[in-house]
């Protein structure tokens, strides 16, 4: 199974939702607006869907977990960095376990020793748009998402040396115009399976409840650092005991010439593991 797929056809879907409308006018015009609007507002729902939902493969592949016969987890951490970074590594050293830092690019840039610190202790680094524009990145035109990704992938490369590979979108929300550049800089977005709505809720035990309910081999977890409730790093705490407590494993995918996924960091000739958590 290929892993680390970036898109092939970006513009495909143009060539998909231009006849689509072309034959909707026509069926508007053969047969009137009662025909034609619920086809239109039909065909829009759908490329809706697929700009909203994380796992939707409309607009390019999308990896949302590991194969099920993966013997442990990848958890990846969104947003930073942060001040719970030194405390998110820490905790992960603790435990033995190796994650994936979804990064911002200007927040990078604030803070670059936290970026080669995370890089020096094993964990991937990845890309996560420039600005964090959470509530028009699913908006945004082809020069401005252009601009997010490549921002990032420029100043994640500069800081660290080594061009990430992996992309997560913002709110994982991702419009017609993520997959060209995508492509261009050789970049694989990734999703999730596992997640407790951690960035917006601070109540531990709740958000811990929904991630243990999809930890199963395979899962890719969603996590953050720096969230306003100040709880992130005794969120991720107590998904490191569920891990361990299930049997599991992290993982932090590396680069193979056989497709396996792939980390930030630079190729691996097979998956970094990390301990027992």
């Amino acid at each position: 199974m290929e892993l680390h797929r970036t898109p092939r056809w970006p513009q495909a879907w143009w060539w998909l939702a231009l006849p689509a409308h072309l034959a909707i006018a026509w069926l508007w015009w053969r047969h009137g607006w009662m025909a034609g609007l619920p086809a239109l507002m039909a065909l829009h729902g759908v490329l809706l869907w697929g700009t909203l939902s994380p796992n939707a493969r409309l607009f390019g592949p999308v990896l949302s977990q590991l194969p099920p016969d993966a013997d442990g987890v990848w958890l990846t951490i969104d947003d930073g960095p942060s001040d719970d970074t030194p405390a998110l590594l820490d905790l992960l050293d603790a435990h033995g376990a190796k994650a994936t830092f979804f990064l911002v690019g200007e927040r990078a840039a604030a803070r670059p020793a936290l970026v080669r610190e995370i890089a020096a202790r094993g964990h991937g680094i990845a890309n996560h748009s420039h600005t964090h524009p959470q509530a028009r990145f699913w908006a945004l035109g082809p020069s401005a998402m252009r601009r997010e990704i490549t921002g990032c992938q420029q100043q994640l490369q500069a800081i660290t040396g080594a061009a990430p590979v992996w992309f997560r979108a913002v709110v994982g929300h991702a419009n017609p115009f993520v997959s060209a550049p995508l492509r261009d800089l050789g970049l694989a977005r990734v999703a999730w399976s596992a997640r407790g709505y951690d960035a917006v809720d601070g109540d531990v035990q709740r958000v811990l409840g929904k991630i243990a309910a999809d930890l199963a081999p395979g899962a890719i977890v969603l996590l953050h650092e720096g969230a306003k409730h100040g709880r992130s790093v005794e969120i991720v705490t107590g998904v490191l005991d569920r891990i361990r407590e299930t049997g599991l494993r992290t993982l932090v995918p590396g680069v193979a010439e056989d497709g396996v996924a792939a980390d930030g960091s630079p190729p691996q000739p097979s998956p970094a593991r990390g301990g027992g958590s």
